[in-house]
């Protein structure tokens, strides 16, 4: 498995369309492998294909749920931020019956980093997608992997989340970014 470096706006490649998975191999689960392991080095909870340069319908998600520790029944704790790792890989995602219901999230984006705004989608999206090996999925989905899923899904389709902010707040988000870029170097 290899970290791969992850590509941040304003770099041309992150607004192109990917194309469908078609071949179901093993280069396919290194590729995951790979994502994986770069969308947790990062860290974060999604990871688009796209954003490390594969125009392929691939994303990966793991919304990493706290672990809850018993303290009172003698459970030790050797970490304070324990998580327990789910990890699911979305193949040639679709979208079907998004629901009228919106939820606001304020989202951010390992191509834009550290920078977060509130965005607004459907709350309950039915979602079809393949894994790994090809097995097609159907499945209601609501809440943080309903609006994650649907982030990552806009990147397939070369769309950030800033794409979805009125003109003003995108160049504010963009304007933070070069600042931060600027004292970091």
């Amino acid at each position: 498995m290899a970290i791969l470096p992850i590509l941040e706006v304003p770099d041309p490649r992150l607004k192109t369309v990917s194309e469908p998975v078609t071949v179901f191999d093993d280069d396919l689960k290194t590729l995951i492998a790979d994502m994986f392991e770069t969308m947790y080095d990062a860290p974060g909870i999604g990871l688009a294909a796209i954003q490390v340069g594969v125009p392929e319908r691939i994303l990966v998600i793991d919304l990493q749920e706290p672990v809850e520790h018993d303290h009172e029944h003698g459970e030790h704790c050797d970490h304070e931020h324990d998580v327990v790792r789910d990890p699911k890989v979305f193949i040639n995602p679709e979208i079907l019956d998004p629901s009228e219901d919106l939820n606001v999230y304020s989202e951010g984006c390992l191509s834009v980093p550290e920078q977060y705004a509130d965005v607004e989608r459907p709350a309950t999206i039915t979602a079809r997608w393949q894994d790994e090996t090809g097995k097609k999925y159907e499945e209601q989905v609501d809440g943080l992997l309903a609006t994650c899923l649907q982030h990552e899904m806009d990147h397939l389709e070369g769309i950030l989340f800033i794409d979805h902010l009125s003109r003003l707040k995108r160049q504010m988000v963009l304007k933070k970014l070069a600042k931060q870029r600027k004292e970091a170097a």
